[in-house]
Order: C-alpha cells, then structure tokens, then sequence
C-alpha cells in the first residue's frame, strides 16, 4: 500500500481563509475599517510572521494595551474556530484510501495548533495518522520527519507522494527522500532551479487525482 504524505496548512485545509476570517471580525471589534484587511493578511505572510511579533505588530497599528498573549491566543483560536475541510477535498481523501493509498499528515507547528485543526476541522476522519513537527522535534524540509512518518503508517516511501504548497519544506524535502511530489501553486510561479515538482496544480483534489492517475 502506498504512502501518501500531505502538507495540511493551505493544501489540505484553507489556513489563509480561516486567517481572514478571524481577521475581519477582529477589525469589526476593534472598530478599524474593513479596509484593513489588507494589511492584516499581508503581515500574517501566510502564518509565516512569529506569533508574538504579528501580535505586536497589531497592538501598535490599533493602539491595543492588551498583553501579547491574548492576541496570539486570539489568533490561534480564530484560526481553529473558523478552519473548513472541503467536501470535496474529503472525497477526494476518501477515494484515494479506496484505492490504496495510505495518506498522513506532515506538517510543521505546534501540537496543540495541529491537532485541534485536524480533530475540529473533521480531517481527523479521512487520514491513517499525522506527524507534527513540535512533537517529533524535528521540521520538514528534514529527511527525518518523512522517515517517522513512514514507520508511524508502516509503509515504505518508496514509491510515495508528497503533496504541499511549500517549494521548500514540501517539494524539496519529498524529493530528497525519494518521493514524487506536486506542487499547490496557489496564484505562483515556479522559480526554484535547483528542483522540481513531479506535477504543479492549481488545488488538493487536482493533486489527489494526480496521484491516483499515477498508479501504485
């Protein structure tokens, strides 16, 4: 049975949106104009921003006096609350373990974070297992958060996939241990020259498919 690995934030679950989402009804509690969503989501850079700093960074912009902890705490809260699992993303999920494939969860973060995202979100439902980084201590692009997650599902990577929206921590980290991989552009170009996605598609069930039109 062959292993498929999946990035979960902004490929299997809309990250982004649930930001945003989070994001709108703080500017409504805050009295700040709808406008700023812009900026919002623009200094969140994609969850990339560390939490404290992001905090900080809204504190002054909004004149808020609240300690920083409440506003990350508000964040990751917002995020869970408002995170979706695609119907058809789960369908698709649910095919590809019909057909044999074992799909896991790899993903960087915090446990708490990860889980509450997978177990609320109903993603919990339609994968073998998941592999966090913070629990295993160590982060993709590292060879060895793919080898624990292949002996968590008891499969080979050989002949597996990775799917993910990062060049770095998804593409090049499948890649270097042997695993095919595809690309969620996202509205981006390929600019990597050093590797190279197996496909680069526009969405998860474009990418499921691949996988599946692949064969074992």
């Amino acid at each position: 049975m062959p292993l498929l690995l999946i990035d979960l934030d902004n490929t299997l679950l809309d990250r982004t949106g649930a930001y945003r989402a989070w994001a709108e009804q703080f500017l409504v509690t805050v009295g700040a104009p709808a406008e700023e969503i812009e900026w919002m989501i623009k200094v969140d850079d994609d969850g990339r921003t560390p939490r404290r700093e992001l905090a900080e960074e809204i504190k002054h912009r909004y004149g808020l006096t609240v300690p920083d902890e409440d506003i990350v705490e508000a964040i990751r809260a917002g995020i869970v609350v408002n995170i979706k699992l695609d119907p058809l993303v789960a369908c698709a999920l649910h095919i590809a373990g019909n057909a044999g494939w074992v799909p896991v969860v790899v993903t960087n973060g915090a446990v708490h974070q990860q889980e509450a995202k997978i177990r609320m979100s109903g993603l919990d439902r339609y994968i073998a297992d998941w592999v966090i980084s913070d629990e295993v201590r160590v982060r993709k692009p590292d060879p060895e958060i793919f080898d624990i997650a292949s002996r968590r599902a008891r499969q080979p990577l050989r002949g597996g996939w990775m799917i993910g929206d990062s060049p770095e921590a998804d593409i090049a980290g499948g890649a270097q241990v042997g695993l095919r991989t595809a690309w969620l552009r996202r509205g981006r170009r390929w600019n990597e020259t050093r590797f190279s996605p197996t496909v680069a598609v526009d969405s998860p069930i474009e990418a499921l498919y691949a996988v599946l039109d692949s064969g074992f």
